[in-house]
């Protein structure tokens, strides 16, 4: 039986054609998020929540230690914040905990493993990622804006090879409007001038439009479930693939 972390995204949302070209032309910072909009990200999360599922189907359910395990990473989330290195944590928290604390030493090393193998993973650009930022580069002026555990964040923009095209890199702790408020601010410009392009409703629009800015929305197949959303927003635009930036 698999595990499946993720879902495919089912929102109310129906982002139509908010803006016209004036509205785009006022653009000063496009800023993109990093995981499943520049690189893939939740697949791998995926085929290591199926691997500790699978470790752990000798205690629970497959179903269950699904349900337990995502409810230790949202509870961890205020402590550890986003990222692998909190991934880890949860996974053996969890293990522990539906385990009874009978889980053995090889197994949690097995998790601990796992866990390496998920930081270790390639960076893998989304097709026509690095030709959209070379050509907007020459109009805008680019940000990273992520959120995750910094090292891990670093280590992926590193190895992935755009970080020449971005003026500034911002690894968040969490992606509410205050901190979007604080973002813009330190970029100096006004929140109208401000375009954040995501693959996430939750994190990458949401707050964006809270706070004053535009966003574009690119939605990825995979959608860990904590990150959907269900709103009536519908001021922003949505588009199938990040090639489709420098035509809008």
């Amino acid at each position: 039986m698999i595990c499946d972390r993720k879902s495919v995204q089912k929102t109310k949302f129906d982002a139509g054609n908010f803006w016209n070209m004036n509205n785009m032309e006022n653009i000063r910072i496009i800023a993109f998020d990093a995981d499943d909009t520049l690189w893939e990200n939740e697949n791998f999360y995926l085929e290591t929540e199926m691997k500790f599922c699978e470790l752990m189907s000798g205690f629970m359910p497959v179903k269950k230690v699904r349900e337990e395990l995502l409810k230790t990473e949202i509870a961890n989330i205020g402590i550890y914040g986003y990222g692998a290195k909190s991934f880890i944590l949860s996974m053996i928290e969890t293990a522990i905990r539906i385990s009874e604390s009978k889980v053995d030493a090889k197994t949690i090393q097995m998790i601990i493993k796992t866990g390496r193998d998920l930081i270790n993973m390639p960076v893998k650009l989304l097709d026509g990622v690095e030709s959209t930022l070379m050509n907007l580069q020459k109009k805008y002026k680019l940000v990273l804006a992520t959120k995750g555990d910094l090292l891990d964040q670093e280590r992926k923009l590193r190895n992935s090879g755009l970080a020449q095209y971005f003026s500034h890199v911002e690894v968040m702790s969490n992606k509410r409007k205050s901190d979007y408020v604080q973002l813009i601010q330190k970029l100096g410009v006004m929140p109208h001038e401000f375009l954040m392009v995501g693959n996430t409703v939750k994190s990458d629009i949401i707050p964006v439009i809270e706070a004053g800015g535009k966003a574009v929305h690119i939605p990825f197949h995979i959608t860990w479930e904590h990150e959907q959303a269900d709103s009536s927003v519908t001021e922003f635009i949505k588009i199938e693939k990040i090639m489709d930036l420098v035509s809008l």
